[in-house]
């Protein structure tokens, strides 16, 4: 069998389990939703794709795909563009509000080293939490104006924030309610599904073609995807977010980007970073 058959074969037998459409939940409605099998079977594809990558360098996007490219970031690295991002979030984040709290009163362990908990499902809300929602949550609880959720001071401070955070690993929760495994299963969906004019899902480029250049761009894997968020790219000539990356993924495809923080987008950020437990944390991070 010809490596391109096997790949065909391995992507689409991945795709026929983690794919969980409308068609598929009606043909299976009494199957149970199993993120732990998920989370086995993703992993063990992309390390049977990439025997040769390491497993936390998954969390560095197309650095652990290309050789050529990976010189080139580890040598920008050593002035990384982000630097200014997160020396600006630190500014936000010890800033004093006008009340005289800061951010430090909203979240656990004062914020700080807390990225690899986000998001999480709150079951008081019933909803996924992103560390940008808990920023202007944050904000808005304390009278002050809340950020745009794709670039400035939004990505500023969560790049400060991934920044106290690097090398940890991602330690995501689902837990035993139904509306969590429904957040989930909807990210997976949503993840899954094609959509715009060039009829692309999310998997399209980063399960079945990573490693591999759409133009002059080499796809980064799904596993580990969220890790180097917020990110610094040439293409916008700064920091962006996760929410930012996402809207810019639907516009690429000519598919009309939901709005910030999105529903959909909170879940598949779940979905993802759920896949993702166990990998370090190795934002800001920069992509071309």
């Amino acid at each position: 069998m010809t490596r391109a058959r096997w790949v065909f074969i391995a992507v689409l037998g991945l795709a026929c389990v983690l794919y969980a459409g409308p068609h598929i939940a009606r043909a299976q409605s009494e199957v149970k939703p199993d993120p732990k099998s998920d989370f086995d079977i993703f992993r063990n594809y992309f390390t049977t794709k990439f025997p040769t990558v390491k497993l936390e360098d998954f969390v560095n996007g197309p650095y652990s795909m290309n050789e050529d490219m990976r010189k080139q970031w580890e040598e920008k690295e050593q002035f990384p563009p982000y630097d200014f991002a997160v020396d600006r979030g630190k500014g936000l984040f010890e800033r004093k509000f006008k009340n005289g709290k800061s951010f430090a009163d909203c979240f656990p362990e004062g914020g700080i080293g807390i990225r690899q908990n986000y998001p999480y499902f709150d079951t008081n809300t019933g909803q996924v939490v992103t560390l940008e929602l808990a920023v202007n949550g944050c904000l808005g609880q304390n009278g002050e104006e809340q950020y745009s959720y794709v670039q400035d001071d939004m990505a500023a401070i969560t790049a400060y924030m991934a920044f106290t955070s690097r090398g940890k690993p991602f330690d995501i929760k689902i837990p035993d309610d139904p509306r969590a495994v429904q957040a989930y299963e909807k990210g997976k969906e949503y993840f899954y599904t094609r959509r715009g004019q060039l009829n692309f899902s999310c998997a399209s480029c980063h399960v079945q073609y990573p490693g591999e250049r759409i133009r002059a761009e080499v796809l980064a894997p799904a596993l580990g995807i969220t890790a180097a968020m917020p990110i610094y790219r040439s293409e916008w000539g700064g920091m962006g977010t996760t929410t930012r990356r996402f809207m810019t993924c639907n516009s690429q495809i000519r598919a009309t980007p939901l709005q910030p923080q999105d529903e959909s987008y909170r879940d598949v950020e779940y979905f993802l970073s759920y896949l993702s437990n166990g990998l370090p944390i190795s934002g800001p991070g920069a992509r071309p």
